[in-house]
């Protein structure tokens, strides 16, 4: 970690998390550290959004599993304050959660039980222009996307897809949960899961980050995008 006394000011830091105690610990490792200054604080998706707004931190670190959604909160910050960085700081090491967040424009995706030193070199890195992923999950992750998926995908196997379910799969690439993509095309999650199911069994997928990837080596579709999908 490069010496932080080389920056002029400390680095503002807002800190979103449902749970009080924990929230209360995490300030006080930040207010400990004289680089670093905590600039607000809240528990929900929206506390996120509007501190965001209001205060411009250079960083805020959210929950997945907070009120209103960790992730969602990281996209309406990306769309709104693209100068403010994000980071995942949570208990979730689904490769669901962890795929949809860095799509959605986090910086870094940190796990709860972290010492403090490596919260606070997180924070720096990422103030730096970097990302930071506990490495523990950077290793887990690339093992799963280097193995290789149990048989080929070719384009017979794509155009067996609906209408409907390249639909589903544009949006589960795009970082959307099967909720939001339920609420989007005006259909029950448990439809759009059941959707997910034909989807991975027709494209030869063990997950949802398989499905995608194998949806994008064949069609082109940029992962990279964590802007709102266009009505369907």
């Amino acid at each position: 970690m490069t010496d932080p006394k080389r920056m002029s000011d400390p680095i503002g830091v807002a800190v979103v998390d449902d749970h009080p105690l924990f929230r209360e610990g995490v300030i006080q490792v930040i207010r400990n550290s004289k680089f670093f200054k905590v600039v607000g604080e809240g528990a929900t998706a929206d506390d996120a959004v509007r501190i965001a707004k209001s205060q411009l931190p250079d960083i805020i670190l959210l929950d997945v599993n907070m009120p209103g959604g960790g992730i969602q909160a990281a996209r309406a910050i990306a769309r709104a304050c693209p100068s403010v960085k994000t980071i995942m700081l949570t208990v979730s090491e689904r490769e669901e959660h962890f795929t949809q967040a860095l799509q959605s424009g986090v910086r870094g995706y940190v796990l709860k039980g972290t010492s403090g030193a490596e919260l606070l070199n997180t924070l720096y890195v990422v103030s730096r222009g970097q990302s930071y992923v506990t490495p523990g999950l950077v290793a887990r992750f690339l093992t799963l996307l280097k193995r290789p998926p149990p048989g080929p995908v070719d384009n017979r196997q794509l155009a067996e897809l609906t209408e409907r379910e390249r639909q589903i799969i544009d949006h589960v690439a795009r970082g959307l949960t099967n909720k939001e993509i339920g609420n989007h095309f005006s259909v029950s999650e448990k439809t759009v899961k059941h959707h997910m199911t034909i989807i991975m069994q027709k494209l030869h997928a063990r997950n949802r980050v398989e499905a995608v990837l194998a949806f994008h080596k064949k069609t082109g579709q940029d992962l990279s995008r964590a802007d709102e999908p266009s009505h369907v």
